[in-house]
């Protein structure tokens, strides 16, 4: 159990030290990955970053990932009994668009960090289904990176499993297996906000 996200970012923090090499790349995924990932970055000296997914909700039941869209409109697909083809390119459509609204807010005109021949290290503040992270790994192989390794606090086993045939390495502190929502391990786990992404950004990004 995690007391907040913060917490969670310090103890994946001091489970990812001398696993990764000191020019790595931090990438959180908003929203609230970015406050797990701002804390690892910031313990470990590396420079941070984030990776923009949005989960494509079944219909009636948003909160249940059957895919992701990444930044550059590419659907990654998971139950896709769920949904019709209309369906999921009205979603996409719709991801893509939110995609679009918070890089404009969060990066502003600063340019996105080089991913190309690195080594990126993905955080989120958990991982239930995991779709939104093969669509960053996804997307992040696309952008040449040279190793991908995801890390978070908590995951279910199925997730894990899955992300890490697409992953290099996947880290994590807890594979529960009676996983039924990310908030479930963790005694403070309000929304993140639009405003407190730009903050943790801003002060990263002020150090370097």
């Amino acid at each position: 159990m995690f007391r907040d996200r913060t917490d969670a970012g310090e103890q994946l923090a001091a489970e990812l030290k001398g696993r990764v090499p000191e020019d790595a790349l931090v990438l959180g995924v908003p929203r609230g990955g970015v406050v797990v990932a701002a804390e690892v970055a910031r313990e470990l000296g590396l420079e941070l970053d984030l990776v923009v997914v949005r989960k494509i909700g079944a219909p009636g039941n948003p909160e249940y990932a059957i895919g992701a869209v990444d930044e550059d409109g590419n659907v990654i697909r998971g139950d896709a009994a769920y949904a019709d083809e209309e369906y999921l390119k009205r979603a996409a459509q719709a991801g893509r668009a939110e995609i679009e609204r918070r890089l404009r807010a969060y990066r502003g005109d600063r340019p996105a960090a080089r991913i190309a021949g690195r080594v990126v290290v993905v955080v989120d503040d958990g991982i239930a289904t995991g779709r939104t992270l093969l669509a960053a790994v996804a997307s992040l192989r696309r952008r040449g990176a040279a190793r991908i390794v995801v890390a978070a606090p908590v995951t279910a086993i199925a997730a894990a499993r899955d992300i890490g045939r697409v992953a290099d390495e996947v880290i994590v502190l807890d594979k529960p297996a009676d996983f039924y929502a990310v908030g479930q391990f963790y005694h403070y786990f309000d929304q993140t906000s639009d405003a407190e992404v730009i903050e943790l950004l801003r002060e990263a990004w002020d150090e370097t």
